[in-house]
């Protein structure tokens, strides 16, 4: 499983090096997020942040590789203090704009998240989301997935910068 976790990972970030697109963008986001399903119970808050590397292939469609820093912060549930929960998402990042002056866009990540947290193992990653480009910065509303030992989910309010 872990050699075919690094053949993705030289995938995602080889792939757009061979390829000689000219839009090209780099963004940077920062995410916050209220915990759902069985993460609610045993976590209070989901931060995270994330850098991407996306290129133009159709007009107004947008791919390329991605790599996020999730993590839940613990409560206590039944009397008991949890622990932070932490994961290193890697994925294929894709967005589609739409309106004008390309404002609207619709997108999603999925790939796999690796544990580095104690006692987590990782599982498969996946982040659809909406959002309104202003220019150089974007808010992102979206719905993060980890597939971990447990489903962690979270409803996530974020903002990215264009470099």
């Amino acid at each position: 499983m872990k050699k075919l976790g690094l053949l993705i990972i030289a995938i995602l970030f080889l792939a757009p090096i061979a390829n000689a697109q000219v839009n090209q963008d780099i963004k940077l986001g920062l995410n916050a997020g209220l915990p759902l399903g069985d993460a609610k119970d045993i976590t209070s808050v989901n931060l995270s942040i994330d850098a991407s590397y996306l290129f133009e292939v159709a007009d107004m469609v947008y791919v390329g590789p991605l790599v996020n820093f999730s993590h839940f912060s613990a409560k206590e549930y039944q009397g008991v203090k949890g622990k932070d929960i932490q994961h290193l998402p890697v994925a294929a990042s894709g967005r589609i704009n739409f309106g004008l002056e390309r404002a609207v866009f619709l997108g999603a990540d999925l790939g796999y998240a690796v544990g580095i947290s104690k006692d987590t193992d990782g599982g498969f990653y996946y982040r659809p989301k909406l959002g309104y480009d202003f220019g150089n910065v974007a808010a992102i509303l979206s719905y993060t997935g980890i597939e971990d030992k447990a489903t962690l989910n979270s409803l996530t309010l974020g903002v990215e910068f264009s470099l």
